[in-house]
């Protein structure tokens, strides 16, 4: 298998987790020109919106991190992911959703601020203080959900690695959970487990690579993409004219088709 990514994606992020749950062997490749919207080639190829990640498996060319987790459970079951009772597969889903959306829009906000340097002085300070409130409800939510068990679906699984990435990243921008919190202690659980430890290792490796980000985006070197999620977050917590900005410095663009 050929899981076209990058590190620094928690879609991709979750599905690399999952691959090592499940004992399999894979390789990786991140995209040429992966943030540009021009990529080409046989990534372009699997991936219709030209987003990671997308996994070759053979003749499947498939797309999007739940469709590709969904696929992983039933062509290789054991060890599964999901849990057996409707009721607990649901809430694991409902999890994963709410980290793929409402989680994901704050901390990739966070690092348009951070990273790319879309907002500075208060206009930044503003919108950083209202995405650590944001995470500070998300918390409280997913620390209803773990409701004092070790994990979020009893065993370590699909809820679980969804929302690893994103409050991993959450917790290095200063705003995880709390010490001696149960979710704290998740976090610490979950990072002694090989197949987060090695993901996260290479996120962290990937992240020493950003330092000059901001200098490539006015480049033209990046077009971001400010897809459904995202684009909300910004117009909803202060970030109207960075959108007109990047539309008029054509260093944005919305999902396909164009």
């Amino acid at each position: 298998m050929l899981l076209y990514e990058h590190p620094l994606s928690s879609y991709a992020q979750k599905v690399k987790i999952a691959l090592r749950e499940k004992g399999l062997a894979f390789d990786v490749e991140t995209p040429q020109a992966i943030g540009s919207g021009g990529s080409a080639g046989s990534f372009a190829a699997a991936s219709l919106r030209l987003e990671v990640p997308a996994l070759i498996d053979g003749d499947a060319r498939i797309f999007d991190s739940t469709i590709i987790l969904e696929y992983l459970e039933d062509k290789y079951p054991s060890p599964a992911l999901l849990p057996r009772d409707p009721v607990a597969r649901a809430e694991a889903r409902m999890i994963e959703d709410v980290c793929d959306t409402l989680y994901e829009a704050i901390n990739w906000g966070l690092g348009e601020i951070g990273w790319f340097k879309r907002a500075e002085g208060k206009l930044a300070d503003e919108m950083k203080a209202k995405a650590a409130s944001q995470t500070r409800q998300l918390l409280d939510w997913l620390e209803g959900k773990l409701l004092g068990k070790t994990w979020f679906g009893g065993d370590f699984g699909w809820a679980d690695l969804s929302v690893a990435p994103y409050l991993n990243r959450s917790v290095h921008y200063g705003i995880g959970p709390v010490e001696g919190t149960p979710l704290r202690a998740w976090h610490k659980r979950a990072c002694e487990r090989p197949s987060v430890a090695a993901t996260f290792k290479e996120y962290e490796a990937a992240r020493a690579g950003m330092a000059n980000v901001a200098e490539r985006l006015a480049a033209g070197t990046f077009r971001r993409e400010y897809r459904d999620h995202r684009l909300e977050w910004m117009m909803k917590s202060g970030g109207v004219q960075i959108v007109l900005d990047g539309l008029a410095k054509n260093n944005i663009r919305f999902t396909w088709p164009l």
